[in-house]
């Protein structure tokens, strides 16, 4: 059997793997490592983003008293992670092979150095022929620190390990030109970088277990596909998905982003998903953000910034807005902000952000 990829992330929504009652579906998640495992066997490396602990927990025992919505999760996420683990362990074993727990918070990324270690870490998991199954730690994230769901961690996982291709296994087929329930939603099959989200096309609700909707997953996959990274994003209640999927000689229904040609380098996929990490911000002129969006490779220099919003040392994450409000992009600060108006004097400008520090929202294969 030949597949189109050798490495893959797959992340598996809520919706997926709990039943309507909160329980988990044991045979779905039995059916996906079985197929994880037909794959592996055939060269395919896969990490795997699994939802799935709160939902468990919650099956598990409901709280002695009234609590807080916080503690209520972190209630759940500690007894449904135990849960959720040993059956996937289980599963793999009887497949011969062996998973390891991977759990992460946002704030694990909001430096180079903590995203490397987290990249070394997977690495040599896949090295030793083991499967990562990577979750966030929901008993110790609070609100503020908390992805916007495992979309947005897969997202930066995919990147990060330099998969071929991300799959979101959702409960719906994948991105409709209207609301999946309605009589005319059709299922848009192929969607490029520098298309726009189809206005009616993607519902805000979110799932009962889950904290996004299909807005977190078009935005995530754009994303991604702008990193060079394919997204696929397809029903995960539909049996043999994954493989069918992966198998070049199918054709599975469902949504393809299709990746940018040019990749980014591994500084600017990091900075690209630390948006929540930027500590300044400057709005730069109309003349900067035509050189810094057109398609040569343009740093940012002092004589662009009209202004200073929040200050920031060198080496801070940094936002980089228009003088309509718009973010252009982020990037990593070469010097302190008091200095940018000294620098703007100098024959020689330094630039604010280095072109190699700069991740640009809406320019493919930064």
């Amino acid at each position: 059997m030949q597949f189109r990829y050798k490495k893959i992330t797959v992340k598996v929504g809520s919706n997926v793997l709990a039943k309507a009652d909160g329980t988990l579906n044991v045979s779905r998640i039995a059916h996906l490592v079985d197929q994880i495992a037909l794959l592996h066997k055939n060269g395919v490396e896969v990490v795997l983003v699994s939802s799935g602990a709160v939902a468990a927990g919650r099956a598990v025992m409901q709280p002695a008293k009234k609590t807080d919505a916080v503690s209520q999760r972190q209630l759940w996420a500690a007894l449904g992670q135990v849960k959720l683990i040993s059956r996937y362990s289980d599963f793999f074993q009887e497949d011969g092979l062996t998973c390891a727990q991977v759990l992460t918070t946002k704030e694990n990324f909001s430096s180079r150095g903590h995203y490397l270690n987290m990249k070394n870490c997977i690495t040599t998991l896949l090295e030793n022929k083991v499967i990562p199954i990577v979750n966030e730690n929901d008993t110790i994230s609070v609100t503020e620190l908390m992805f916007t769901d495992n979309d947005e961690l897969s997202g930066l996982i995919a990147s990060m390990v330099d998969s071929e291709a991300l799959i979101i296994l959702s409960n719906v087929d994948g991105v409709f030109s209207a609301h999946p329930n309605s009589e005319n939603a059709e299922l848009i099959e192929r969607i490029e970088v520098n298309e726009k989200e189809p206005a009616d096309a993607i519902s805000s609700e979110q799932s009962n277990f889950g904290r996004g909707g299909m807005h977190t997953k078009f935005r995530i996959a754009k994303k991604v596909a702008s990193d060079g990274i394919a997204v696929h994003v397809a029903n995960g209640t539909t049996e043999n998905v994954l493989v069918d999927l992966l198998n070049e000689e199918k054709n599975l229904k469902h949504t393809y982003f299709v990746p940018a040609t040019k990749p980014s380098s591994g500084v600017k996929k990091w900075i690209a998903y630390s948006d929540g990490f930027a500590k300044g911000e400057v709005v730069i002129n109309e003349g900067a953000e035509k050189a810094l969006t057109s398609e040569k490779a343009v740093s940012l220099l002092p004589v662009g910034v009209i202004s200073v919003e929040s200050f920031f040392k060198r080496g801070d994450l940094i936002k980089i807005r228009s003088e309509k409000g718009n973010v252009i992009g982020l990037g990593k600060a070469a010097y302190n902000s008091d200095r940018i108006e000294k620098e703007k004097l100098s024959e020689k400008q330094k630039p604010v952000v280095h072109y190699d520090y700069l991740y640009l929202e809406h320019k493919n294969g930064n």
